[in-house]
């Protein structure tokens, strides 16, 4: 990272890439400083976060149940999973217009975009993890006297979490993502909005100073989603 932070500034500073259109790295993190010492950027961040977390919250309560649901009922997959197929390949950007008309341009539609774009990792990553679970300590769980509902909470569903937390993962950048475009539209708020109007404004520092604080914002929400998992996972090391 310190690395790309050099080379980024030296770019800039030698007049390789011009600096008009590439600032150099100290110069956006004094505009990110400015932004978070005035509470500019702050605000972003947590109008941001405001519907990204719900949407996420909304993708999993419904994602994991629906995945384990469909996996453990062979008839209602067969029914369900053609409309799953068909809606998790609508690019939810696709669906920006959708969305917005039908929900408006308040916070109600920018959620539902997020969970929208976070539901089908997730709903996926469940499927895959139940269907990935080893025949052997199912057998296993069966001979130590497990069977029905505890069978499924002892030995499935920890043998599934690896499956599932991926999915997670993929559904915050996926979310992240959208969220973005969804603020860059219609939205007077946000760090998608901040980018925005920023590049309107031809203010290149502020602009890269929003993409950089995105940007940690992703990598913190990663790093906090890894720590959970190896939480709920220390049995692997165990």
């Amino acid at each position: 990272m310190v690395a790309l932070a050099c080379v980024w500034e030296l770019l800039s500073r030698t007049g390789i890439v011009n600096p008009l259109f590439l600032p150099a790295f100290s110069v956006v993190i004094a505009d990110v400083y400015h932004g978070f010492v005035t509470g500019y950027l702050g605000q972003h961040v947590m109008a941001s976060l405001g519907r990204a977390v719900p949407g996420l919250l909304l993708a999993l309560l419904v994602g994991v149940p629906l995945g384990l649901a469909l996996e453990a009922s062979r008839s209602l997959k067969t029914f369900i999973d053609p409309v799953v197929e068909v809606l998790r390949n609508t690019s939810a950007l696709a669906l920006l217009p959708v969305f917005t008309l039908m929900l408006g341009i308040g916070e109600t539609s920018k959620i539902a975009m997020v969970f929208y774009a976070a539901l089908w990792p997730i709903l996926l990553g469940t499927m895959n993890g139940l269907r990935g679970v080893d025949p052997l300590w199912i057998k296993a769980g069966r001979s130590m006297g497990l069977s029905g509902g505890k069978l499924f909470i002892k030995i499935v569903i920890p043998a599934s979490l690896p499956s599932i937390f991926t999915g997670i993962r993929l559904a915050a950048a996926a979310g992240l993502l959208v969220l973005v475009a969804a603020e860059m539209v219609g939205s007077r708020a946000g760090l998608g909005y901040v980018i925005n109007a920023s590049q309107l404004d031809f203010d290149l520092p502020g602009m890269y100073a929003a993409i950089l604080v995105l940007s940690v914002v992703g990598y913190v929400t990663n790093a906090a989603l890894v720590r959970v998992e190896a939480h709920f996972l220390q049995w692997k090391t165990s």
